[in-house]
């Protein structure tokens, strides 16, 4: 997550609080930001361009595991026409 993402979130918390709770908005701002800048650099999350990469891996993966099922198919279906040798 950006830290501009990080910035809003903890802006909207923020401002979502109760009215006799403003007055201590900014701490709060604060606090949340931190919160939320330490719970999410302990999570094992990976970044937008890296999970497109690996969809990308993944995809060319399927391909070839298709192809190859293919081919299987065929050469079964062939050695299963033909007749067994004495």
């Amino acid at each position: 997550m950006s830290d501009e993402s990080i910035e809003n979130l903890a802006r909207k918390l923020a401002e979502s609080m109760p009215e006799g709770l403003r007055s201590v908005r900014d701490d709060l701002e604060n606090n949340f930001r931190s919160v939320l800048r330490t719970s999410l650099s302990k999570l094992d999350l990976v970044t937008r361009e890296e999970f497109e990469v690996q969809e990308a891996v993944l995809a060319r993966t399927r391909e070839k595991l298709e192809a190859l099922e293919s081919r299987l198919k065929q050469f079964e279906s062939k050695n299963a026409q033909e007749p067994a040798s004495p």
